[in-house]
């Protein structure tokens, strides 16, 4: 039986099927040419199956000219965070052995001197115009085969590693529909649709949730950078019925002024993951959108676990149980699988396999449970099978021989009135090894003794084992626009010459 397919390749129409964040509309019809005069440049450049081209990109219509370029010639396309400094995207063009380089011009001074043929969306010296791949010939190309995305890890426990996948053997069209068929599960369908792009497309979840709904047929309302009152105006304007956030995005949205007044009841389907979110929070964004909300659990790596509102209800803080086609399992640190309730490393298998480029001892490390793999996060499985978080393993604080989870920690005290932000990491201890501290951001000014009264604050939400011995305050936490945070960039400097346990 043929299975239906959703694919941009063959919908694409004169409807307008992308708006940038400068408010310019574009057709699917002028963004599928551009794709197809891309992929034959490309290949006239001497690129060929198995190649990489990186991108540099803020958030725009290049990206997805590239991507739907890309993945009809069997080229891997490299999504490089441009928050990073130009040795690490030097690092991440070099280890992907990339052929072809596109930037944004504010993002040129990252990327030059790469000596790769280097193309730029605007004017920068060294660089040719992202035109002149647009001059190639709008037929598609012939040979089509499914090419794929090869995202690099945050680097936040080290290098940064491209975590790659074999390339399908195939033509595009199954294969995105495949992905985007991913979307189903959500309750979203094929046909009109308006997906907002609110984060930035280097990250993995987010240009796969907007490319998977551009194959879908749904247009893309795509922002710079992010505000919350950008968020409800567009969602409001362009009634928009889904889009791919982090718990970030619903802290500042709940704090701003007037929310209350945006008609949000266009909304379907807001996915979220890539950081713990606070019950509470979960609760409010509920009881303010209704229950259009999803939460999943996955990786750059894979995943994983879905759970819908309703299921969320009833257990509230879970990530879900696992989708079709994955497994989850729970293991101590000897390998033995553990049973329901039990603490352990949070290990998945799926349908289909990786590696980290050029890194056998990673990815060797990574499915040392046969047929899975983990990424270091520690949790446990109920007795119904959902999963239920507790942290990043290289997070967990040891203090006097007790496991204590700065997750647990920050999701309390990130429901005081005055905080906008917040990390929990272990600092060193002569007598316990190792003490709680609380770094956090607060609304207004910072009087003397504010910090007394949050601790005492969060000592009558949590155990006092778990409650930081010291907080300071910033004026910002070094987190990426995904929501992720940089944790080692507060806890390092208080272990430069110790080793922790």
């Amino acid at each position: 039986m043929d299975l239906p397919t959703f694919s941009f390749y063959e919908s694409a129409s004169d409807a307008i099927a992308l708006v940038d964040p400068q408010g310019n509309e574009f057709t699917g019809t002028e963004i599928g040419e551009n794709a197809n005069a891309i992929a034959n440049s490309l290949r006239a450049l001497g690129l060929s199956h198995g190649d990489t081209v990186a991108m540099v990109l803020g958030n725009g219509r290049e990206v997805f000219e590239l991507y739907l370029a890309t993945s009809q010639i069997g080229l891997y396309l490299i999504p490089v965070n441009w928050h990073l400094a130009a040795p690490e995207v030097a690092y991440i063009l070099q280890d992907a052995e990339a052929k072809v380089m596109v930037c944004s011009p504010e993002n040129a001074g990252l990327c030059s001197g790469s000596g790769l043929p280097s193309f730029c969306t605007g004017e920068a010296e060294g660089f040719r115009p992202f035109d002149e791949l647009r001059a190639g010939s709008t037929d598609a190309p012939t040979d089509r085969m499914a090419g794929g995305i090869m995202n690099y890890t945050s680097g936040t426990t080290g290098k940064p590693k491209g975590v790659k996948r074999p390339l399908p053997p195939a033509p595009p069209e199954p294969v995105v529909s495949a992905y985007a068929a991913f979307l189903l599960m959500y309750g979203l369908t094929p046909g009109s649709g308006v997906h907002l792009v609110s984060a930035p497309l280097y990250h993995t979840a987010v240009l796969y949730f907007a490319s998977s709904a551009l194959h879908l047929g749904h247009k893309l309302i795509v922002m710079g950078p992010w505000t919350p009152e950008g968020t409800l105006e567009r969602i409001q304007r362009y009634r928009v019925d889904s889009s791919h956030m982090v718990p970030t995005h619903f802290i500042r949205m709940l704090a701003h002024q007037g929310r209350e007044s945006y008609d949000v009841s266009s909304l379907r389907a807001i996915v979220h993951s890539a950081a713990p979110c606070p019950v509470p929070v979960k609760h409010a964004m509920l009881a303010w959108w209704g229950d259009c909300i999803y939460e999943y659990y996955a990786a750059t790596e894979g995943g994983g676990t879905m759970v819908g509102p309703a299921d969320w209800k009833k257990k509230p803080g879970t990530v879900g149980r696992p989708w079709q086609g994955a497994e989850i399992a729970i293991h101590d640190d000897d390998g033995n699988k553990l049973g329901p309730d039990e603490v352990g490393t949070v290990y998945i298998k799926m349908a289909q396999g990786f590696e980290y480029h050029r890194d056998k001892e990673k990815t060797a490390k990574a499915w040392d449970v046969p047929g899975f793999f983990t990424v270091g996060d520690v949790g446990y499985l109920d007795p119904d099978g959902f999963l239920f978080l507790c942290d990043r393993k290289a997070d967990m604080i040891i203090s006097g021989g007790v496991n204590i989870y700065p997750a647990e920690i920050e999701a309390a005290l990130v429901m005081h009135p005055r905080v906008l932000d917040v990390a929990v990491f272990g600092i060193p201890d002569d007598d316990w090894g190792e003490q709680v501290k609380a770094v956090v951001e607060v609304s207004g000014p910072v009087e003397i003794g504010l910090d007394e009264t949050i601790l005492a604050w969060v000592r009558e939400q949590i155990a006092g084992y778990k409650v930081p011995r010291t907080l300071d305050f910033t004026d910002a936490l070094p987190r990426e626009p995904n929501g992720k945070l940089k944790k080692r960039l507060l806890r390092d400097p208080y272990w430069e010459g110790r080793m922790r346990i």
